[in-house]
């Protein structure tokens, strides 16, 4: 959940480039999967996997998407897994970090609502969204807007903590205010809580991406 706060983030150009990797050849055959159910949500990201020249991180993500909600069907959640791995990319932070901030935040619902009012994706609150002009609804300009967000306070703390991203979360969920309050992670269970439930998350897409690299060299050495 993130904070009413109102803090904005710098202000960096976004550049205007097709998704990576390109998933427009597929899209028929990948949209077809809403209409089938014979297919589980991991065996029809293998198959998509094994179809096209996928970067074993979008597959990891798509995976753990899939794992982490399973209303979201497996075209979906590479496509969602593409615009939060762009997103971080483009914010120049790390593309596992952010991934597994946003499973945690919402599972990657586009529509998802929290009893405090934090509505979307990246689960922004209304004012902390006009604040960082992000339309919380839109999942590419919610994703853009949060991994911005979590960039600008990751440099903000980078040489004053020591641990900078476990103090990003906090000012991601309880608000910078509450970060320079307690000079770093506040008290609050919560928050503990969640920036644990984060390096759990970022942990297992590590060892998820490793993994698959390492099957996807298995796999070209048998061809």
């Amino acid at each position: 959940m993130l904070c009413a706060c109102t803090s904005t983030t710098s202000e960096r150009p976004a550049p205007q480039h097709a998704l990576y990797p390109r998933i427009e050849r597929i899209a028929i055959v990948a949209r077809s999967w809403h209409l089938q159910a014979r297919s589980t949500p991991p065996t029809a990201l293998w198959l998509l996997r094994d179809g096209a020249p996928f970067s074993q991180a979008n597959l990891a993500v798509a995976r753990s998407i899939q794992h982490s909600n399973r209303s979201l069907a497996p075209f979906d959640a590479l496509q969602l897994a593409d615009l939060a791995i762009s997103a971080a990319r483009e914010a120049d932070l790390d593309p596992d970090f952010f991934c597994a901030t946003i499973l945690q935040e919402s599972a990657f619902d586009p529509n998802a609502f929290s009893s405090a009012g934090a509505v979307g994706i990246a689960q922004f609150e209304i004012s902390t969204a006009d604040a960082n002009g992000v339309d919380p609804f839109d999942p590419q300009s919610a994703l853009r807007g949060a991994a911005l967000l979590i960039s600008d306070y990751l440099n903000r703390y980078r040489n004053v903590y020591p641990d900078p991203y476990a103090a990003a979360l906090a000012a991601y969920n309880a608000g910078p205010e509450a970060v320079s309050a307690y000079h770093g992670v506040p008290p609050y269970v919560e928050t503990r809580d969640y920036i644990g439930y984060v390096y759990e998350r970022w942990a297992r897409l590590l060892s998820d991406t490793s993994t698959s690299s390492v099957q996807a060299q298995i796999r070209k050495r048998r061809v």
